[in-house]
């Protein structure tokens, strides 16, 4: 257990946190109602769902592909660069998959164009630059509160994205989506710099990313933090993209898709927040145990109940508290460890496992809906990895890892 308690924050630290806040807003926003158009884009050129989870699984991908060399740039030329041209990725990205008309182009635009703008504009890098340019006291709950403004960011946009679909058009609603991501490179302004952090530099003042890399993956709690961040993304991608289908399968109606897509963004402000207070005072691998056992649980509960729109409800809160819960603990684990020098990168890598994982759970519910007909497996395949992950982190040591001091 932490004593830390948080210092009082200046004028330029609340600027930071709000405008960093309103980025990861808007950056989560738009990528987090792609399961809305799954019906839409797949109905209206006549395709089959994989190859619409496919294309999303993709997007998955390359946003894991994307988010370390993503850090890695913020890390060595600054994260306003970095976010300006993630924001003109992520409109293109939007603009040309309302153009798109052949599965190969929808998997271009939607998949890696969008993919990568995410990689460039998310909110791990806005975490990345709080742990740099806030309090260090304030680190992990920063991180919680930028992770809840993600989370407010799928709130918001769930309700909207599907507004738009239904009054507009699903094309319109892309655009308009790409159209509210214009204002992220006059937001990133206030978080121009490079890392570097005072309290460190006899630590990491000679070390290269090279060595910073060999350093992490040669130190086995990162790789047990790897590991165990691959089910948190298989979770948070498959139940977001397929679970407004599997509502309308059960004979629900669409809209309470996106409530409960929405309402898991809602209560994940509050999960979010509770983690990232949590882990201010609290051992962080014993929260993330916790975490992932309790998804576990959850789920199966929902799958071996009658589905109706109160358990989708009471599914959705229930998940929306463990959703992104995970990051908070498991970026202060990285920064615990190997501090904030090269945070963005080394948290990339652990992102990285994430959307592998993202890429998995959404391709594979669309394989195996395609060949059964029903989501039955993915569900209890999401249990079996909830309590794997659960394990792995149980061993994982919450110290900085040791390193000879570097004399100057």
């Amino acid at each position: 257990m932490s004593s830390a308690r948080p210092i009082p924050l200046k004028p330029l630290h609340i600027s930071i946190l709000i405008f960093g806040c309103l980025i990861a807003l808007l950056s989560f926003g738009p990528r987090s109602t792609m399961g809305f158009f799954m019906t839409p884009v797949t109905e209206a050129h006549g395709w089959g769902r994989e190859i619409f989870a496919l294309a999303i699984a993709l997007q998955n991908l390359f946003w894991g592909i994307g988010q370390p060399i993503a850090g890695m740039v913020a890390d060595r030329f600054g994260t306003y660069r970095t976010l300006v041209v993630g924001a003109l990725f992520y409109m293109s990205g939007l603009y040309l998959m309302a153009e798109a008309t052949t599965p190969l182009a929808l998997q271009l635009t939607s998949g890696v164009l969008i993919g990568l703008g995410v990689s460039g504009t998310s909110m791990m890098l806005v975490l990345a630059s709080f742990a740099r340019l806030l309090p260090e006291n304030f680190r992990t709950i920063a991180f919680g509160i930028g992770t809840a403004s993600g989370s407010l960011g799928q709130f918001l946009f769930a309700p909207l994205g599907q507004h738009f679909i239904h009054q507009y058009g699903w094309q319109t609603a892309l655009l308009l989506f790409a159209l509210s991501l214009s204002i992220v490179p006059l937001l990133a302004i206030v978080l121009r710099g490079k890392p570097g952090n005072p309290t460190e530099t006899l630590q990491v003042a000679d070390q290269t990313i090279r060595q910073a890399l060999a350093e992490a993956f040669g130190h086995r709690s990162y790789l047990l933090l790897v590991a165990g961040f691959f089910v948190c993304g298989f979770h948070v991608a498959f139940i977001t993209t397929h679970l407004p289908a599997f509502i309308t399968d059960v004979g629900i109606d669409a809209k309470w898709g996106a409530w409960a897509i929405g309402l898991i963004g809602l209560f994940n402000i509050i999960g979010a927040l509770s983690s990232g207070f949590l882990s201010n005072r609290y051992t962080l691998r014993y929260s993330l145990c916790f975490i992932y056992s309790a998804r576990a649980a959850v789920i199966a509960v929902f799958i071996l109940l009658p589905v109706s729109t109160g358990s989708i409800l009471i599914f959705s809160a229930a998940m929306g508290l463990l959703w992104l819960s995970t990051v908070p603990p498991t970026q202060g684990l990285v920064a615990v460890m190997f501090g904030t020098r090269y945070l963005a990168t080394l948290f990339g890598f652990v992102f990285l496992s994430h959307q592998i994982g993202a890429f998995i759970g959404v391709w594979l519910g669309g394989v195996l809906y395609d060949a059964t007909g029903a989501y039955e497996a993915m569900w209890w395949l999401s249990i079996l990895l909830g309590l794997m992950a659960a394990v792995l982190h149980w061993p994982i040591k919450e110290q900085a890892i040791d390193r000879a001091p570097v004399t100057l």
